[in-house]
């Protein structure tokens, strides 16, 4: 499971973490991952700067590691606190991307909220808050990617117009007392993959998502000790699975070694699912 558990918060504007030492000729992909302030988002936008990329990133606070990141690649990184909600924000984000950077090349989806509880006790507002950035949110950013993937000529002759990675939960398919709506919104990403992978794959787009299972991350930090041992216990590999083993499966679906892949859930929870 993936994503904070807090809900989503007012646009405050663009961060102060973006560099400004100019970014021509840096290098010439660009990825756009949502939620990168902390956890697997981090992950994934420092494993990219460490391949070549430019990121651009968007949560709805910054974090100490995030500036770290952007100081240690100057002209590289841009960042913007706001809404995933708020899909006039994310609008202009993909704009302020593109004005920066002159193009974006890869899209990965991965802000998102959880409310956990009973479905006959949650609150209007919990569901509207999963429902909003986990889904509407995700589209929304997805949507603007792809018109500019659309809009933009290919990096190389040979390459794609662009990639997209959802970022969705192994609760999805599995299910899990007390996530009923947050499952509901990642069944949604991955039904939103497979159907988007065929309608711009003709363009050269390819579509895909990951589902993660229990990562050690403060997520699962809430977890009690004997349903942390449970898990581990029903995972063939024998472990809680490590942010690393689902940003390795991200730079995969984002790199040319997934060339003929698209409109395929990845499930990367050591064997849980089987």
């Amino acid at each position: 499971m993936n994503g904070p558990r807090s809900g989503p918060v007012s646009n405050r504007g663009r961060a102060t973490v973006e560099s400004d030492t100019p970014s021509a000729a840096v290098c010439e992909v660009t990825t756009i991952v949502s939620g990168g302030s902390r956890g697997l988002g981090l992950a994934v936008a420092q494993r990219l700067l460490q391949r070549g990329d430019r990121v651009a990133t968007f949560s709805r606070s910054g974090s100490a590691p995030l500036v770290a990141l952007a100081a240690k690649h100057p002209g590289r990184v841009h960042h913007e606190q706001l809404d995933a909600a708020d899909s006039d924000a994310v609008r202009r984000f993909v704009g302020n991307t593109v004005e920066r950077f002159g193009r974006v090349d890869h899209c990965v989806a991965n802000a998102a909220v959880a409310a956990e509880g009973i479905l006959a006790t949650m609150a209007d507002a919990d569901i509207d808050a999963m429902l909003t950035v986990n889904l509407r949110g995700a589209i929304v950013l997805v949507r603007e990617c792809v018109r500019q993937f659309l809009a933009q000529p290919r990096s190389l002759p040979d390459a794609g117009a662009g990639s997209i990675v959802m970022v969705s939960s192994v609760v999805a398919a599995r299910g899990s007392p007390g996530l009923a709506v947050y499952a509901a919104t990642k069944a949604g990403l991955e039904g939103f993959a497979r159907c988007l992978a065929r309608e711009v794959g003709p363009r050269g787009i390819r579509v895909n998502a990951v589902a993660p299972g229990f990562l050690a991350t403060d997520l699962s930090a809430t977890l009690s000790p004997s349903d942390r041992e449970r898990i581990v216990r029903r995972t063939p590999l024998g472990r809680l699975g490590d942010t690393a083993d689902i940003v390795g499966v991200i730079d995969f679906l984002t790199g040319p070694g997934a060339a003929f892949v698209t409109g395929q859930t990845l499930t990367i929870d050591g064997g849980g699912a089987t």
